[in-house]
């Protein structure tokens, strides 16, 4: 059943990263109550194919309708946590902000994920991933050295700086709850989580040991030893050979002599190095050289792509994908637990599927519940 079985969670619906952080919660066993718009639900309505909103049930409201806004109030007397993705201040608008919810229930944990966070000069306006990892020095250092920089796709705001810390957030208020017994607002922000991300950077700037010029670096794709390289089958192969004692590995993987090659760590010889891996490595097909360096520890890797990633055995040996909407994988619920192990989740539900049956549950009968369909309070 998971961890968190027996934690409620209402999630009002939203995009990326905070039904990221529902996933997560809901995968570790956590039960998640989705709130869809009540103008999204219907009888045509589909059920996402999005992996983020597998694991919920959901019911349809109109939270810009006052017998909406109380029903969700009702809902979150029931809960142990709340989240929302609103601009500051539209929760409140609403009805439903941290004050008006935690007055109903003290112990709430009231989780709110936003791009720039609730205070700040850009908290009222708009932005998307690639904004807040600008702002947070993050995006500066990710590109070829003498190029612009490049999108990491949505995954260090969106996921890694957004949901997955406001996963984190949610569960530590949940155990400090244990001692104080009460709720509180957890601010979740993807300028602050992506400036987490790149807390060891700034260690390595402390240390003297990072340029801010990108692609000139250790860990950057300056370094020839931990880059990517192009195959015979025009594929790629990715490098890893950080340690002297792997970067050996690699050398006798690739049949290169080291007395004849510059030291790995001479920053002046890496253009030379990078040449002579990129002409070995363009010799041969990728998969011909992950069978090369299958089992070594020279740090060579096959780029997969997503579509081949659940094939590979070790990806298949632990399961790290499970079969999705449609025949497309999706990724397991991780991390793994040694006793109380996670079910397989859910598919996602359509939105509203779950709204009679919800309504039932707080005590309302199947007359309230028609009246309030006819009224468009709920879907």
């Amino acid at each position: 059943m998971g961890p968190l079985h027996g934690v409620r969670v209402v999630e009002i619906a939203s995009l990326a990263p905070a039904p990221f952080g529902c996933m997560v919660l809901s995968d570790l066993g956590a039960e998640v109550l989705r709130v869809d718009r009540a103008q999204a639900c219907g009888p045509d309505a589909e059920a996402p194919a999005d992996p983020l909103a597998r694991g919920r049930r959901s019911i349809g409201l109109n939270l810009k309708d006052p017998e909406g806004v109380r029903l969700l109030l009702r809902l979150a007397e029931r809960a142990d946590v709340l989240v929302e993705g609103f601009r500051p201040g539209v929760a409140e608008r609403l009805g439903f902000g941290p004050d008006a919810c935690l007055q109903r229930n003290p112990q709430l944990v009231f989780a709110r994920m936003t791009g720039w966070g609730q205070q700040g000069p850009l908290a009222p306006t708009a932005g998307h991933d690639i904004d807040y990892i600008a702002v947070s020095g993050v995006l500066h250092g990710i590109g070829r050295a003498g190029q612009r920089p490049v999108p990491p796709l949505n995954l260090v705001g969106d996921f890694g700086g957004g949901g997955m810390l406001l996963a984190v957030g949610v569960l530590a208020a949940l155990v400090e709850r244990e001692r104080s017994g009460l709720g509180q607002v957890v601010d979740a922000a993807m300028v602050d989580g992506s400036a987490l991300l790149n807390s060891f950077l700034y260690g390595l700037l402390g240390r003297g040991l990072w340029q801010e010029e990108r692609g000139t670096n250790l860990l950057d794709g300056g370094a020839p030893f931990y880059d990517t390289y192009q195959t015979a089958d025009g594929r790629h192969v990715a490098v890893g050979a950080l340690e002297p004692r792997f970067y050996a590995d690699l050398l006798a993987g690739l049949e290169l002599d080291p007395a004849v090659l510059p030291g790995q760590y001479d920053r002046s010889g890496w253009p030379v190095l990078r040449a002579r891996f990129a002409e070995t490595f363009g010799k041969r097909t990728r998969d011909e050289w992950a069978e090369r360096f299958a089992g070594s520890d020279a740090c060579v890797a096959p780029v997969l792509t997503p579509l081949e990633a659940p094939g590979h055995p070790h990806n298949a040996a632990r399961e790290t994908f499970l079969p999705g909407a449609g025949g497309t994988p999706q990724p397991a619920p991780a991390p793994r637990f040694g006793r109380t192990e996670c079910d397989p989740p859910r598919p996602p539900a359509a939105p509203g599927t779950d709204t009679s049956a919800v309504l039932a549950e707080l005590g309302l009968s199947g007359e309230q519940v028609a009246a309030l369909r006819a009224a468009g309070t709920v879907a």
